[in-house]
């Protein structure tokens, strides 16, 4: 018998050897025992402090904190709860070990409670593999076991407390306490009371059984047995314990998701941009090759743009947003960026949009213009389907085309977005791409002129059902906003906003071919006109005049000079009405030009990133580029300024009431398929395109679809917001940056021009 128990204790020894030097089982290297958590979520901040969403990969989205800022009743209530020996023992409580054995492995007592330490448990979650049997279970004990005793030699009980809360999956995408506090409560960890500690220690035992959303009542009794734990550990007394067991269970619930959350599409953005690799051209299919040429400007020109495949670590490789824990500093100002998606949700979904149904409602091709027939309708629906999720999966999966369109057109139960909120209805899935279709589409920016740094950025109109970002992604016609670019190259040739030119249709040759633009009013139809009433009232006939004085070869290279990079403008007559398709954050950068004395700043992100320990590993500074000269800029100013001030952006002043010194473009597409506004202050730059999403989705009356109807508003109810916010220091009594007494054409000139009484349009 002796014999016999000296060779099992014998056999115990080597095998736990052989799993220390990890001969038998996994035993990670002494390396990334020093480093267990070496997956942390990047955390992306706003320019004013606040954490605006993080990165993070399989769902885990931890932000790691040190034990200094938990909540004191965390810790008791972890402790009191999952293991109250645990300041005593050195990884494994043999006392809890014995009795799990007993209790639970002999006489099969279920409600026994576990053997496994706090120190045992990270273990498990830091290195065991989720076992699909007992058997196998059994097996990863004894390497747990080892694995603790490692962690109890190499951390205090204080780091090893904190890593557990920041390791543990507390659910709803909220992986470690800090996520959870916010998730949950709405709070950071060191502020949680003992109520909403004790609930979410509760959760440790298992989360989807006592999950508080879900399951309030099994919560709350939950609770209140993490409670009695602390009593029975003499953290609380039982006149506190029947106190705080009373009160109801109070949740400040909000879902972690990068789909939710403020600056959603700025997120998605910036998370492409630093990961993006460097261009290779076989890469793109042949149909999206200007997409590989402004990729490319970008690898060169932003060190931002691929940065975490530009840089590397110590080790060698690439930074990677999802696992390296950065601290990403951008340029987003939380408030702003609240203006901003409050100006989109206002203008276009309480206003515009109603409006659209309205106008849409007796069209027998809705959303789609009356001028396209049924079976053209029918072809761009068809597009839309093969370019869908959908269809792609399908294909993938083998279904036939005939498969796949009979489950287009098969109904379905599905959730549908709109503007009061997702609803639940059945529809085929071809009706539901007719569906979002009706839905207009938007994009604002707004930068500082000077530093390039971007406040504000909205996409879209709801980013988890519309993703395409029309920001930096979408391009569009540009139409009149075009022209500023125009009429600064007259200034570099001599003109000055005082100079008068005809104003009459005329008909214009290029390559032996007529062309005769129109344009929207015939007022002083016949009159010499000066530069700057022609740019105020937006006018095409005079745009044109200019064009031909022009050469429009070097307009092109003017126009990427403010940093329009699309490689397909062509050089023609036809250009000075912008049939170009721009950016939006192209046409902020470009329109920096103006009250920054002719020089670009091109948009910037990111300010600085930190790694993990707080180390700054990058900083970046605005990127500048000289456009046209000083004066030329200030003779545009004046130009620009006489647009909101009798002009077709009057509605500035007249509608929304901001004053002080600001200029601004509307810009209309034909058949008001696009429409734009982009406004300036001495400090802040902002544009706006409203739109479909097919060109053949717009209004047909020109009352609201042109741009000082559909974008216009949105740049107002922002900028009237901004401006009332004392703490933003955005100001209307900034004046631009022109000199005392400055007159670039003479006083005479200037005051005779009278803005007409009504508003005009383009």
């Amino acid at each position: 018998m002796w014999k016999a128990f000296g060779c099992l204790l014998l056999a115990l020894l080597l095998f736990f050897t052989a799993v220390w030097f990890g001969w038998i089982g996994y035993m990670p290297d002494i390396e990334d025992l020093q480093n267990p958590i070496s997956r942390f979520a990047t955390q992306v901040y706003s320019a004013d402090g606040k954490i605006i969403g993080t990165y993070s990969i399989d769902r885990e989205n931890r932000i790691c904190i040190p034990y200094e800022q938990l909540s004191p009743y965390l810790v008791k209530a972890l402790v009191a709860t999952e293991d109250e020996r645990f300041y005593e023992h050195s990884g494994i409580d043999y006392i809890a070990l014995g009795r799990a054995i007993v209790k639970r492995g002999i006489l099969q007592q279920a409600s026994a409670g576990g053997g496994s330490t706090i120190t045992q448990q990270l273990a498990k979650q830091l290195y065991s593999a989720k076992a699909h049997n007992k058997i196998e279970r059994l097996f990863q004990k004894p390497i747990e076991w080892v694995i603790a005793v490692k962690l109890e030699r190499h951390y205090t009980k204080e780091e090893i407390i904190a890593f557990y809360l920041n390791y543990f999956d507390f659910l709803h995408n909220a992986v470690g306490i800090k996520s959870a506090a916010n998730t949950y409560f709405n709070k950071e960890a060191k502020d949680l009371t003992l109520n909403e500690s004790a609930t979410l220690i509760g959760l440790c035992k298992n989360p989807s059984l006592f999950n508080p959303v879900r399951f309030p009542d099994r919560a709350l009794n939950r609770r209140n047995v993490v409670l009695q734990q602390m009593v029975k550990a003499g953290y609380l007394t039982q006149a506190e314990y029947d106190k705080h067991s009373a009160e109801e269970l109070k949740l400040d619930f909000h879902r972690i998701d990068h789909k939710d959350g403020t600056a959603t599409y700025f997120r998605e953005f910036l998370r492409q941009y630093m990961m993006a690799k460097e261009p290779n051209k076989d890469d793109y299919p042949e149909w999206n090759r200007v997409q590989y040429v402004y990729d490319s400007i970008a690898w060169e020109s932003d060190p931002l743009y691929g940065w975490c495949n530009k840089n590397f670590k110590r080790n060698g490789s690439a930074y990677n947003i999802y696992t390296d824990g950065l601290k990403v500093f951008t340029t987003i100002d939380s408030r702003m960026q609240k203006y901003a998606e409050e100006a989109v949700e206002m203008h276009v979904g309480r206003t515009l949009q109603p409006r659209f149904f309205a106008e849409s409602k007796n069209k027998p091709n809705a959303p789609y213009s009356s001028r396209l027939s049924a079976k053209q309708v029918q072809d761009i629906l068809n597009r839309a389907m093969k370019q869908s999720e959908r269809y792609r999966v399908m294909r993938a999966d083998g279904a036939s085309e005939e498969e796949i369109r009979r489950a287009f057109n098969t109904p379905v139960e599905m959730s549908v977005f709109s503007y009061q909120g997702e609803r639940d209805t059945t529809m085929t899935p071809l009706d539901s791409i007719r569906y979002y279709k009706k839905f207009l589409r938007t994009g604002f920016m707004s930068m500082e002129a000077q530093t390039g740094e971007v406040k504000a950025y909205v996409g879209g109109i709801d980013f988890a059902h519309f993703q395409y970002d029309m920001v930096t992604a979408g391009r569009r016609q540009v139409g009149s906003t075009i022209k500023p670019f125009l009429y600064s190259m007259a200034m570099e040739n001599g003109y000055s906003p005082c100079d008068v030119v005809p104003n009459e249709q005329r008909t214009y040759y290029v390559g032996g071919q007529p062309w005769t633009p129109r344009n929207g009013s015939r007022a002083r139809y016949g009159e010499m006109v000066t530069l700057k009433w022609g740019l105020a009232q937006s006018n095409n006939w005079v745009s044109a005049y200019l064009m031909n004085e022009m050469n429009p070869y070097q307009f092109v290279e003017l126009l990427h000079s403010y940093g329009i990079h699309n490689p397909n403008i062509y050089p023609s007559l036809a250009l000075c009405l912008g049939p170009c398709e721009v950016s939006v954050a192209e046409m902020v950068s470009a329109y920096s030009v103006f009250p920054n004395k002719g020089i670009r700043c091109a948009p910037l992100f990111v300010t600085r990133i930190e790694d993990a320990e707080g180390n700054v590993i990058a900083q970046f500074q605005p990127r500048m580029n000289e456009v046209i000269n000083a004066e030329s800029a200030y003779k545009m100013l004046i130009e620009l300024q006489g647009v909101i001030d009798g002009g077709t952006g009057s509605r500035v002043r007249r509608l929304y009431g901001i004053q002080g010194s600001i200029g601004g473009k509307t810009g209309t597409t034909n058949r008001n398929a696009d429409g734009w506004f982009v406004g300036f202050t001495p400090q802040l730059v902002s544009a706006c395109w409203v739109g479909g999403d097919d060109r053949d989705i717009h209004f047909d009356s020109m009352a609201n679809g042109q741009g000082a109807a559909a974008a216009l508003p949105i740049w107002g109810i922002y900028m009237k917001k901004v401006m009332a916010d004392k703490d933003l220091n955005y100001k209307s009594t900034a004046s631009f940056d022109i000199p005392d007494g400055y007159n670039p054409c003479g006083v005479q000139a200037v005051q005779s021009e009278t803005p007409p009484p009504e508003e005009v349009v383009e």
